[in-house]
């Protein structure tokens, strides 16, 4: 059975059972600051399980798109090296929000997967939750119970709490699950061992499928468990390890999810995979099948990324799917040989396969693959500079083991793989300290867990019952009163309080515009609000202080000057991509926003650099559409079908519900939640600031509005008052700035032609002070140049004698240089390296330096150690 028909049987079958069939949410969470990824299928429907919303329905199903490569759900290291652990993979599920319970969810799961899927009942195994002490949560004899009736009980199993009961996190939503697992393994392997004592021991043949939790309880901050309003059910089963059930295989790599990706790997790099049904396989083939196995999972999990709005970046989510894409391609250069990019020419053959039920990837494929080719050429640069690194740190040590504070250097600051440092070492008959390098990765998450680390407490409920609303459209001040409260606890920001009030004027973060800020007035106080954001469908309001009277009555003020610079920035970046769109082409679509109260942001997309006649169209047309009066035209509460016949633009990685809020200025029509200005004339003015690069067919346009615009010409005409003073008040200021560049480039050219003299002066007189000692034409001299001449110096006496060691030093700035020549002869020959000379007389002078084996430079911050370097350098010849 294709992979294809796997899915859509899975959805038929509970769409006939009264389900409604939902897309995928975005991989990437925009709007949940707990999460950076989907992780879990149940994720996008968080709210529901809180309480904190209302599902279009009791009964929904779907196949989500999940990433597990960070927090507590990290199976990033196991990727490649097994066959069932995967960085992105699909989760096919179905959910009751307070409807059917364990019995329809069993029977129905039981039902799918012998009757529809037909897997032989005597493969399958299940477990139910054997209680726990600790929580007071009893052996769930109901699922048990059910299970008898359609299972022999000895394949029934008792799982721990480890195994059978899910926890959303540290708090919120749990309760007992019933797992599925599949024996995969050949008849005579099953009748040597049980599959019975193989579940949950990490078996490669013996996996689970399909998790039903019962969610029943709520993990308070304490530890305790209290009853929930309502009973759930949220069921998963990866889609990767259902296929390779179905299609008969032992390792998801070999099911028609993979193979396509592989064969292209194959076709690229002129290795072969071989399948997991192959036996005694050589060391070498074994490194071939998991750097290949790695290429094909990472492609997926980041071309995904990218197509929903993720760009790799050095921060946050882009980070991580930087960091996954960089362990695809160190993979293949180190196992498979690839020294050019090549992971990008996958996209195409993921697209093909998973566009019709994914349409993001089809739709997004050139840019995918722009991005993940420049990520791969520019990796490949670091690479190659590690390398030079890693040659600088063997030549600097002594004896066979390389420092692991050093080999985490190199991975830490330049992204330079520890395997590829052991591979390399190893090759050189060398290694590296993996205690100090250990030592080192654990200070540096230390360090950044402690940064991140954040204790909330549970809710305290003033108000029960989703009571509340958001007014902010309409008004920017509200009689409100206060629903409940929690106490967080960060080492980023101290003590914060989330307030939550019942009908809110402020906007909250989202969608690129920034959280209102404001106040909370009652009768005897003012409470800050610092920040506004939006969590599991609860608008929070941030304060560092609780009123005194938590119960009274509050007049919500936002500070209505940053809100109106903010939404003139917001309506402006809606002109401006309309604008773009017309000017550019239609392929440019926001890849992300900023919009502050000081300037806006935005990321779009487009193939080469904005000119400065486009960017200045573009500018003129924003302005035309903001002296022409435009009128908002907003469609609060339409049907997104009727929103995007009307032209409305929906952006990929956003998740859009049933209806929308429709924002219109002239032909600008976009989907979007933000607050906007009601006529453009309010933005006043347009002006962009900045255009450039982010990534590979990605630009990024900054720009101003309002009275940033007059702070910004008013800046301009200071600086002008004071050029036009600097240069005693010339009739034509072009003009005489022009004279000056013109005098200095002819000044540069007599200064560089005095230096050159200076330099051969210095080194004809220099010629005359090498010694010979044992063998070696020796100097050692400070001389008063600058730091580059100084080099070009080193370099000039060095090659015009035989079996030369030069070493030069200079102070420039107050800061001084030293530079080392040495002979190849003698590099050779007598083992002299001038990266160590460098880095052991560098010691005197506090600096460091690096080069080649031949010549190498440092620089330092003590000039009184110069005369002792220069001393000490004779060292190395006696």
């Amino acid at each position: 059975m294709k992979s294809q028909d796997v899915r859509k049987q899975f959805l038929d079958f509970f769409k006939s059972n009264g389900h409604l069939i939902v897309p995928s949410a975005p991989i990437v969470l925009k709007d949940d600051p707990t999460l950076m990824f989907n992780n879990s299928g149940m994720a996008q429907f968080k709210e529901y399980f809180l309480g904190n919303g209302t599902p279009k329905s009791k009964r929904i199903a779907d196949t989500q798109k999940c990433l597990r490569v960070s927090g507590k759900h990290n199976d990033l290291e196991d990727v490649g090296f097994d066959t069932y652990h995967h960085t992105m993979f699909e989760m096919l599920g179905n959910w009751s929000f307070g409807d059917y319970f364990k019995k329809e969810a069993i029977n129905w799961a039981w039902q799918l997967l012998t009757e529809v899927y037909k897997i032989p009942k005597e493969n399958l195994y299940v477990s139910v939750f054997e209680g726990s002490k600790e929580d007071n949560v009893p052996f769930d004899q109901e699922a048990w119970d059910i299970w008898k009736t359609l299972i022999d009980e000895d394949r029934i199993i008792l799982g721990n709490k480890k195994d059978n009961f899910w926890e959303m996190g540290d708090q919120g939503p749990c309760g007992p699950c019933s797992e599925i697992h599949v024996d995969l393994r050949p008849e005579a392997e099953k009748a040597l061992v049980t599959g019975k004592s193989l579940v949950n021991n990490d078996h490669p043949q013996v996996v689970e499928i399909w998790n039903n939790v019962f969610m029943e309880f709520n993990r308070k901050a304490d530890g305790s468990l209290e009853k929930l309003p309502a009973q759930h059910v949220d069921t998963g089963m990866g889609f990767e390890r259902l296929c390779m059930a179905l299609q008969g295989k032992t390792s998801n790599y070999d099911t028609d999810v993979f193979t396509p990706l592989i064969e292209k790997v194959e076709k690229i790099t002129g290795l072969k995979y071989t399948s997991d049904e192959v036996k005694n396989i050589s060391e070498e083939q074994n490194k071939t099948n998991i750097a290949i196995r790695v290429v094909v999972d990472h492609v997926r999990a980041v071309a995904f990324a990218i197509a929903d709005g993720q760009l790799p970046s050095n921060t946050g989510a882009g980070y991580v799917i930087r960091r996954i894409l960089r362990r695809a391609i160190r993979y293949g250069f180190t196992f498979l040989g690839t020294k050019e990019p090549f992971i990008n020419k996958l996209v195409e053959v993921l697209a093909n396969q998973m566009g019709e039920f994914f349409p993001e990837i089809k739709s997004q494929q050139q840019l995918v693959t722009n991005v993940i080719r420049e990520e791969e050429a520019s990796f490949l640069r670091t690479l190659d500079q590690g390398l030079q690194l890693l040659d600088n740190v063997i030549a600097q040590t002594t004896g066979s083991e390389v420092s692991g504070a050093k080999a985490f250097e190199l991975y830490d600051t330049f992204g330079f793989p520890k395997d590829l440092t052991a591979l390399i070492l190893k090759e050189k008959g060398m290694s590296f300290n993996e205690i100090e390098f250990d030592a080192s990765m654990q200070e540096q998450k230390n360090r950044s867990r402690a940064a991140s680390e954040v204790s909330t407490e549970d809710w305290t409920v003033l108000i029960p019952g989703n009571v509340e609303t958001f007014v902010g459209y309409d008004k920017t001040e509200n009689n409100v009163k206060i629903t409940r409260i929690r106490k967080v606890d960060s080492k980023k920001d101290g003590i914060l309080y989330q307030i939550v009030l019942d009908n809110t004027p402020f906007y909250p973060e989202g969608g690129g515009q920034v959280g209102d800020k404001g106040t909370l007035v009652s009768a005897n106080e003012t409470i800050e609000i610092i920040d506004t954001k939006k969590e599991n469908n609860l608008i929070l309001h941030f304060a560092k202080q609780l009123p005194e009277n938590i119960e009274a009555g509050f007049t919500a003020k936002v500070n209505n000057d940053l809100r109106g610079s903010t939404s003139k920035n917001h309506s402006a970046t809606h002109l401006m991509h309309l604008d773009l769109r017309n000017l550019l082409g239609t392929h440019v679509e926001q890849k992300g926003s900023l919009v502050n109260p000081n300037y806006l942001r935005f990321d779009f997309s487009h193939f080469s650099k904005v000119s400065e006649d486009e960017l200045r169209q573009v500018e003129a047309s924003v302005n035309a559409q903001i002296e022409a009066q435009l009128q908002l035209v907003e469609h609060r509460n339409i049907p997104i079908k009727e929103a995007l016949d009307k032209g409305a633009m929906a952006l990929f990685g956003e998740k859009y519900g049933d209806n929308v809020r429709m924002i219109e200025f002239g032909e600008s029509k976009e989907l979007c939640g933000g607050i906007h200005v009601k006529n453009t004339a309010e933005i006043w003015h347009f002006k962009i600031i900045s255009e450039g690069a982010v990534a590979a067919g990605i630009r990024r346009i900054e720009a101003i509005t309002g009275d940033a615009v007059k702070d910004f010409y008013q800046n301009q005409e200071n600086t002008l008052s004071e050029i036009k003073e600097t240069l005693k008040n010339p009739q034509d200021i072009l003009k005489s700035v022009t004279s000056l560049q013109d005098d200095n480039a002819k000044l540069k050219k007599q200064v560089e032609q005095l230096l050159k003299e200076k330099v051969g002066a210095l080194k004809t007189e220099l010629e005359k002070d090498f010694q010979e000692i044992n063998g070696v034409s020796f100097l050692a001299k400070q001389v008063d140049l600058s730091m580059a001449s100084t080099k070009d110096l080193a370099s000039a006496l060095g090659s015009s004698k035989a079996d030369s060691f030069v070493f030069l030093a200079s102070i420039e700035d107050g800061l001084p240089n030293i530079h080392c020549y040495i002979a190849k002869e003698l590099v050779g020959g007598k083992n002299l390296n001038a990266n160590a000379v460098i880095k052991e007389l560098g010691k005197y002078i506090d600096g460091n330096g690096g080069g080649q084996p031949f010549f190498a430079s440092g620089k330092g911050k003590n000039a009184n150690g110069v005369a002792e370097a220069l001393a000490h350098a004779i060292d190395f010849v006696k």
